[in-house]
């Protein structure tokens, strides 16, 4: 039986990035009883942009901070009496993290302790223990490790992570279960497969392919591009993540999946052949896939990632609704009809925007 709608005051953290962004817009959007504190520290991944067009929402209050700042959280959780929290905030790119391992350590672990902390000292502490608290921690199906051939990652499966960015979120994950089981802090955990859709930062792989390819500019594929991942459309994911906070079963975790593989050139062919359709040949006449280029592999690149996700259908009734065609569909048009976006992400002019209004 599925739980009735309740009235709450959500923390969300990481609201300016691209799946936080895409969430709070939901929310706006669905639960009008709920109200939506977003704090983001607003680094090259957070975009003011992205929500510009709910700032003024009633229900809607942005506050640039850090989550490893224990006073700042401590006072947001008791000035506004957070009840839930869904924390997206963290560092999530797997090439930074080779290079620049220290920011995943300090947010994703270091960060999520911290905002821990803060909800056990008004939840528990203080002896608020509502029944309605809730602590959802989104992570990734990268702890889980790489795949073979066949299979599948269960939330029974074991964390094997392969890079820091994994390892520092397996971390946190293990620290969000440690406070359920030490303390009794309200807490769950999702797990979810490759996200793609509106408002994705172009590090990545699809906003990057359409990207350079509606410049003309080569596109880069690891390895032999045989990597194969599970793609889940965001707005699916953030579904997901809304009937887990109303529904989900307290100290547990459920996957996420889009019922979705596909490898990496597979997805890349696929894009080029969507803008030649949509935009025309390239000015030399060529198709797009002659911009297709092999680079070398990524460190310690996993091979094959695929998310079992039948104990959250089970448990809660949740199914995607797009298959990997028809969400990749939408996400091209929103870029393509969005590329005064992208091309503030690409210069960095959208920094310029709260730069003026907080500071560095």
């Amino acid at each position: 039986m599925k739980k009735k709608n309740m009235a709450k005051t959500v923390l969300v953290t990481g609201g300016c990035g691209f799946i936080g962004a895409n969430f709070v817009r939901l929310i706006l959007e669905t639960r009008q009883d709920w109200r939506v504190i977003n704090l983001d520290k607003l680094t090259y991944a957070g975009n003011l942009h992205n929500l510009e067009d709910v700032s003024g929402h009633p229900n809607y209050r942005f506050v640039r901070g850090d989550i490893c700042d224990q006073t700042l959280l401590d006072n947001l959780f008791s000035e506004e009496q957070i009840d839930t929290v869904v924390h997206f905030a963290a560092e999530s790119h797997v090439d930074r993290s080779i290079t620049g391992p220290a920011e995943f350590i300090q947010t994703n672990i270091t960060g999520t302790f911290t905002l821990l902390e803060a909800a056990k000292k008004q939840w528990l502490d203080n002896g608020q223990k509502n029944e309605q608290c809730r602590f959802l921690h989104v992570s990734t199906d990268e702890v889980y490790g790489s795949l073979g051939a066949t299979g599948f990652f269960t939330e029974q499966t074991s964390y094997d992570p392969r890079s820091p960015y994994s390892a520092s979120k397996a971390s946190s994950d293990h620290l969000v279960r440690a406070y359920f089981h030490t303390y009794g802090l309200p807490i769950l955990i999702t797990n979810c497969s490759n996200n793609y859709g509106p408002y994705q930062f172009p590090e990545k792989l699809i906003p990057l392919v359409l990207n350079n390819g509606m410049q003309g500019k080569e596109l880069p594929v690891y390895g032999d591009g045989g990597n194969v991942r599970d793609w889940l459309y965001v707005q699916d994911h953030c579904e997901a993540i809304v009937q887990v906070v109303e529904q989900g079963r307290r100290g547990e975790a459920y996957n996420i999946g889009g019922h979705n593989e596909k490898n990496n050139l597979q997805v890349v062919e696929l894009l080029c052949d969507m803008l030649d359709k949509k935009l025309g040949l390239l000015p030399s006449g060529k198709a797009r896939r002659s911009l297709i280029t092999f680079v070398k592999d990524r460190l310690g690149h996993d091979r094959r990632y695929a998310i079992d996700a039948d104990k959250i259908d089970q448990e809660l009734g949740w199914t995607p609704k797009y298959t990997f065609e028809q969400g990749i569909e939408k996400t091209v048009t929103w870029y393509l009809d969005n590329q005064e976006w992208m091309e503030s992400v690409m210069d960095g002019s959208y920094q310029e925007y709260y730069t003026k209004m907080y500071g560095k």
